[in-house]
């Protein structure tokens, strides 16, 4: 591990139990089934950084999220928060300094809840307000920090739009000081105009406090608006990681070329474009080989029989590609 990496994943799996009632399965004498969700993922994130995940929708991006922060256990394989296993329980303490922003600013707020006590949770759960006084600081400062005013702690959620909304979810997630936050999707649900505002502030923050991003997204222009790094999933794999400018002028797997190509060539600059085609597979009956094959343009046989390995190439960059690393693909 390198001395500025602040996380890493080791080989990461997860499953879920997607098996018919023990009864109907005892008298139609159907077996178990699993759904492996994200399939062997490895990854580092080092300090001050946005690595970005992007992917189709059922990937596995969100499932990552949140073994991260410990809503799910992995299956196999190993989370790692500055040297320290997550699944040890003496590592509970870490769990305060790394936080999650949701999706869905409307779902992701408790209701009866007012403002100051949403922000001021992580506070008291941590116990790091000496009083009330103190607290009643805290949260002031962190409204005022993501750009509301202390008074609308006195407020419910459902008085804010959804962009406030976002901004009061921003504020909890900084209440108890973290260094690293998990973002999924945190714009999606937002109108455009909006979305660049919370751009803009994540953005701001980061440079303002160090923080560090695992940014998970499926839009592309978000992703090469804020992250430093891009990691692309497919069907719980990792196929290709590389740094953000490099990714988006040269990207090497199929799949990256095919989200790419999808995103609309408003300079008119009459590269070939490849569309994406085919449907995603289902995730309980993985293809063999590599997952992507079936909808690969450069597939073999040997695309079709054996998984390929993620393999380095100059830059930083690792893809996990039988064409690539047999320079079947022309580099652009």
């Amino acid at each position: 591990m390198r001395a500025d990496t602040l996380l890493e994943l080791a080989d990461v799996d997860r499953e879920f139990d997607v098996s018919r009632p023990w009864l109907n399965r005892l008298l139609e004498g159907e077996p178990r089934r699993s759904l492996r969700a994200v399939d062997g993922v490895s990854f580092s994130i080092r300090r001050g950084e946005t690595l970005a995940l992007v992917g189709e929708s059922g990937c596995g991006k969100s499932t990552v999220a949140r073994m991260i922060v410990g809503l799910y256990a992995p299956s196999r394989g190993r989370i790692v928060f500055e040297g320290a296993d997550l699944a040890d329980p003496a590592s509970a303490p870490l769990r305060r300094r790394m936080q999650m922003i949701f999706q869905d600013p409307y779902a992701s707020l408790n209701p009866r809840w007012r403002v100051r006590d949403i922000v001021a949770e992580p506070i008291v759960a941590h116990g790091m307000a000496p009083d009330a006084h103190a607290l009643a600081a805290r949260v002031a400062e962190l409204l005022t920090q993501v750009g509301l005013a202390p008074e609308d702690g006195g407020k419910f959620p459902h008085e804010f739009s959804g962009g406030q909304r976002q901004r009061i979810s921003i504020a909890r997630a900084l209440s108890s000081n973290p260094e690293f936050l998990v973002c999924d999707e945190p714009t999606s649900a937002l109108d455009v105009s909006v979305q660049a505002q919370i751009l803009n502030l994540m953005k701001d923050l980061q440079q303002r406090l160090g923080l560090t991003y695992l940014f998970i997204s499926h839009n592309l222009a978000v992703v090469a608006h804020v992250a430093t790094r891009v990691g692309v999933m497919y069907l719980g794999r990792l196929v290709e990681v590389a740094d953000a400018k490099d990714l988006f002028e040269r990207p090497r797997h199929p799949y990256t070329r095919m989200l790419i190509d999808a995103i609309p060539d408003i300079e008119m600059s009459g590269r070939p474009r490849t569309p994406v085609a085919g449907e995603v597979p289902s995730p309980l009956a993985p293809p063999s080989g590599c997952a992507f094959n079936p909808r690969c343009p450069h597939a073999n046989d040997r695309c079709r029989a054996e998984r390929p390995a993620s393999h380095a190439l100059p830059g930083g960059r690792s893809v996990a590609c039988h064409a690539v690393e047999e320079d079947r693909i022309p580099d652009l």
